[in-house]
């Protein structure tokens, strides 16, 4: 059930592209609330698995796949609609990918992603859940903001440069607790990479 939520928020995901690409302000304002209804399901599909016991690696996995690849979408599609500079998704894509490579060894062993960081502030910052939730709050508040002004834009109301430069705001907010979320995996990440010395032979 919960894997099941976790896998609709692709088509979800895309349709709401298509109706931003219609270019058409009503329909880009009510993807607003469907853009927040797709976020929330990356919390709701992590209730569901605890509620009824399907917390797994497998889930595990899954969660940070498909929450990888929708964010990294919409940063790509803000940035070819001029929402965004493109160096956020450059700078997403490529911490991404780092922490993702490190992860996925770390999973190779038995350990769930949240678990592989051991310092006690790596913790607070990666896998706490009030990070998690603070961080998740940040993004589904920036993507809700972009396609807000995206429909101003469209509009050319006189307050869409204002909400455009807000929901920038935001962006940049959450792409600094995307660098400080993945700098402890890095960091600590390099352990996984090491490999026991191989003895001489005299």
């Amino acid at each position: 059930m919960a894997n099941a939520i976790t896998l609709s928020r692709f088509p979800l995901l895309f349709i709401y592209i298509g109706l931003l690409y219609t270019r058409n302000a009503t329909i880009v304002f009510w993807c607003v609330p469907f853009v927040i209804l797709i976020a929330l399901l990356d919390t709701f599909d992590g209730i569901i698995a605890r509620r009824f016991g399907e917390v797994s690696l497998l889930g595990s996995a899954l969660d940070i796949a498909v929450d990888r690849a929708f964010e990294i979408i919409l940063w790509v599609v803000y940035s070819n609609l001029l929402l965004i500079p493109v160096i956020i998704p450059i700078i997403v894509i490529t911490r991404g990918t780092l922490t993702d490579t490190i992860r996925a060894v770390g999973m190779s062993g038995g350990k769930a992603a949240f678990d592989q960081v051991k310092h006690p502030v790596s913790r607070f910052l990666v896998s706490s859940r009030f990070m998690r939730e603070v961080y998740g709050v940040t993004k589904g508040t920036a993507f809700a903001l972009l396609t807000l002004s995206y429909g101003f834009i469209l509009l050319e109301h006189p307050w869409a440069g204002a909400l455009h430069l807000i929901s920038l705001l935001v962006s940049w907010a959450a792409v600094t607790m995307t660098i400080l979320r993945g700098l402890p995996v890095i960091i600590e990440g390099y352990t996984l990479f090491k490999e026991p010395p191989v003895a001489r032979k005299e």
